[in-house]
C-alpha cells in the first residue's frame, strides 16, 4: 500500500493529507520564469523542488494520471524595458532568454515536456506562454466586469478588491489592515488603493492586443491575470496544487485567487498551495546591490548540475537555504561516494519504503537523503527485497540508484560519469596512462622517488590514483 502524501498547505496553514479532486487526473500548476534575463540560482529552487513533486506524484498516481503546467511570462514591463535597452524585438529577447532557461534547467536534471509527453496522447506536461493565451485573459476580464468585480478607468481595467470580502485569506492579511497600510500616493483612477490592474494601455512600441469590451485603446494584460487564465485553460477552474516561491504569496497568488474565484464562482482556485523558502548566498540575501547575484549558468560553469541539484534538495523546501561553497563541495563528495556504491548497477524499479515515506511527509528531502546515505554506507552489496523497509548491513546499489533517480540524481552509470568528467576536464588520457605506467614500474622497482614524481605529475593534471587489492590502478578526475 502506497504511503499517504501529506503537504503543508499555505491556505490552511497546516500539513494535510493530500486528496486529489480526481485520483485519475492529478493537476498541478507552478509559476515559471519571466523571460527578460538569465535566471539566477534562486530561481532554480522552485523549479527543482516542484520538479521533484511532479516526479513523486507520477510515482504515486501513475505517469498517465498527472498533469503539470509551468508557465512562461513573456509579456511584462521588465521585458519591454530590457528589449528596448538591447535594441532587439521583444520576441527576440523572450525566445533567446527562454532557450537559455531551458538549457540551464535541463542541466539541473529538471524534466521537460518532451521527456514525459507521449505523441498522440493528452499532454502531461505543458509550458504555456502568456502571449498564447491573450484571448482567455480577455474573456476572464470581461466576465469580471460583467459580475461587478472589475471596472474600467482611464483605459485600464482594475479588480475591485473590496468587492471580495475574504480577499487576503491566502496571505492571512485582513482587508481593513491592508487598506490602512496601503500607499497614500496611488493612481487617482483607483477606487481603492488595493485595486490591481487586469488590463493596461500599451505605450508606443510595446506589444498590444485588442482590449476587453469597454476599452477603446489596445493594450496588454496585467501579470496576475496571466496565471489565472493559463491554469484555468490547462487544469480547469479548480485544480489540486498551485506552487511557487514564498515571495509570490502576496500579491501575486492572492490576486490570482481573487480573479479566478470571482470569475468562475468557485470557493477555491486550488485546494493546496505550496511555497518554497528563500535562497541566501553565504548568509546574505541574494541581490545585485550586494554583488552576490549568481546566475544558474554561472554556477553550472563551475559545478555539475547534479551537485547543484543535490545542494538544493539537502534543505527542506520550506526552509531558507544558505548557498555556500562548502555545501557544494559536500554535495560533490556525496555524489562521488554514491556513484562508487552503485557502480554500473541499474535501478531495479523498487523504491525503499522509508525513502518514499520521507518524501510523502511534505517532501522531506533531508530525511529521504538520509535514507540514501544509509543505503550507501553499508559494506556488502545485496538485493533489495520489496516490502522491507530496513536492509540490515547490506548496501543496496539498485535501491540507492532507484531512490536517487526519483530525486533526479545518479542519472549516469559510474563509467559514463567518469568518461564525461574526463571529457569535460580536457585531460590527455594517453598522458595519464603513461604516467600511471611509469608509476607502476617505479613501485615495482621500489623507486619511491620516481613513484612520487609520477604521482605529483598526475595530481598536477587533476588526477587522483587508487591502487586496488587486485593489483590494478584506477584514476579519477579531481577538478
Amino acid at each position: 500500500m502506497a504511503p499517504m502524501l501529506r503537504l503543508y498547505n499555505t491556505l490552511s496553514g497546516a500539513k494535510e493529507a493530500f486528496a486529489p479532486i480526481d485520483p485519475a487526473h492529478v493537476r498541478m500548476y507552478a509559476c515559471g520564469p519571466t523571460v527578460y534575463d538569465a535566471a539566477h540560482i534562486g530561481n532554480a529552487r522552485p523549479i527543482i523542488v516542484f520538479d521533484l513533486l511532479f516526479r513523486l506524484l507520477r510515482h504515486l498516481y501513475g505517469p498517465a494520471h498527472v498533469t503539470y503546467a509551468r508557465n512562461v511570462t513573456d509579456v511584462d514591463d521588465k521585458i519591454n524595458a530590457r528589449a528596448a535597452e538591447r535594441g532587439i524585438t521583444i520576441r527576440q529577447l523572450t525566445d533567446g532568454t527562454l532557450a537559455q532557461f531551458h538549457r540551464d534547467i535541463r542541466d539541473l536534471g529538471v524534466l521537460m515536456p518532451e521527456d514525459v509527453n507521449v505523441p498522440g496522447e493528452r499532454p502531461r506536461f505543458v509550458e504555456p506562454r502568456a502571449t498564447d493565451h491573450i484571448a482567455e485573459m480577455v474573456a476572464m476580464i470581461e466576465a469580471l466586469i460583467r459580475s461587478g468585480h472589475a471596472y474600467v478607468a482611464e483605459g485600464h481595467v482594475l479588480f475591485d478588491v473590496p468587492a471580495m470580502p475574504d480577499y487576503g485569506r491566502l496571505s492571512k492579511r485582513p482587508l481593513d489592515e491592508m487598506e490602512a497600510g496601503a500607499r497614500v500616493e496611488v493612481a487617482p483612477y483607483k477606487r481603492s488603493p488595493l485595486d490591481f490592474v487586469l488590463w493596461k494601455p500599451s505605450k508606443p512600441g510595446e506589444p498590444s492586443w485588442p482590449s476587453p469590451a469597454g476599452i477603446a485603446a489596445p493594450g496588454r494584460p496585467g501579470w496576475h491575470i496571466e496565471c489565472s487564465a493559463m491554469s484555468a485553460k490547462h487544469l480547469g477552474q479548480t485544480f489540486d496544487i498551485h506552487a511557487g516561491g514564498i515571495d509570490l504569496i502576496f500579491p501575486h497568488h492572492e490576486n490570482e485567487v481573487a480573479q479566478s474565484r470571482c470569475c468562475f464562482g468557485t470557493p477555491v482556485m486550488a485546494n493546496v498551495w505550496l511555497h518554497n523558502g528563500f535562497l541566501q548566498v553565504e548568509g546574505e540575501k541574494m541581490s545585485k546591490s550586494l554583488g552576490n547575484f549568481i546566475t544558474i549558468r554561472d554556477v553550472l560553469n563551475d559545478w555539475p548540475g547534479e551537485v547543484v541539484r543535490l545542494t538544493m534538495l539537502k534543505t527542506h523546501y520550506r526552509q531558507p537555504i544558505d548557498w555556500t561553497l562548502q555545501s557544494l563541495q559536500e554535495s560533490d563528495r556525496v555524489l562521488n561516494r554514491w556513484y562508487n556504491v552503485v557502480g554500473d548497477h541499474p535501478a531495479d524499479g523498487n523504491l525503499p519504503d522509508d525513502f518514499v515515506e520521507a518524501l510523502c511527509d511534505d517532501l522531506n528531502t533531508p530525511a529521504a537523503i538520509g535514507e540514501l546515505h544509509r543505503l550507501s554506507s553499508s559494506g556488502k552489496l545485496g538485493t533489495f527485497q520489496p516490502g522491507h523497509s530496513r536492509f540490515g548491513q547490506e548496501a543496496q546499489p539498485a535501491a540507492l540508484r532507484a531512490g536517487a533517480n526519483l530525486l533526479g540524481l545518479l542519472g549516469q552509470t559510474r563509467t559514463e560519469r567518469e568518461s564525461s568528467q574526463v571529457a569535460a576536464s580536457g585531460i590527455d588520457v594517453s598522458a595519464v596512462e603513461t604516467l600511471i605506467a611509469e608509476r607502476r614500474a617505479a613501485r615495482a622497482a621500489k623507486d619511491w622517488t620516481a613513484s612520487d614524481r609520477a604521482r605529483d605529475a598526475l595530481a598536477a593534471l587533476g588526477v587522483a590514483v587508487k591502487d586496488n587489492k587486485d593489483g590494478t590502478t584506477t584514476w579519477t578526475v579531481t577538478r
